[in-house]
């Protein structure tokens, strides 16, 4: 049974040396020459304006976690259409069930207006 893990093991440890060896060595053979604009934060082509602590809205946060939570839905429904031949009607009304949950948080999160971007 054992002898069944010896390839994974094998992966593993040749994995690890070599990203430890790329790291080392890159560590070790670069050349370094820090320059004031190298070292400055780049931000999409554009020169940094302020600090680098600003404070971002509540909706921004509350926005990707919505687009998190609707994303994996659709990662559901996937394997869903795969099988759904053999789930047949009892698959059918669970996934409605599923679709009719969410669909209920996505009125209740656009009536209380965390989808409106001001």
């Amino acid at each position: 049974m054992i002898e069944s893990y010896v390839p994974i093991l094998v992966i593993l440890l040749v994995s690890v040396f070599i990203g430890s060896a790329i790291i080392v060595l890159s560590t070790l053979l670069a050349k370094r020459t820090p320059t004031p604009i190298k070292l400055m934060p780049y931000e999409c082509g554009m020169d940094p304006i302020g600090g680098a602590r600003s404070r971002f809205s509540v909706r921004f946060f509350i926005m990707g976690m919505l687009f998190i939570i609707f994303d994996i839905e659709l990662i559901f429904l996937f394997p869903w259409a795969k099988i759904f031949d053999k789930l047949m009607f009892f698959g059918f009304v669970e996934m409605l069930f599923f679709v009719l949950i969410l669909l209920v948080g996505l009125v209740y999160v656009w009536k209380k207006g965390a989808l409106e971007w001001e």
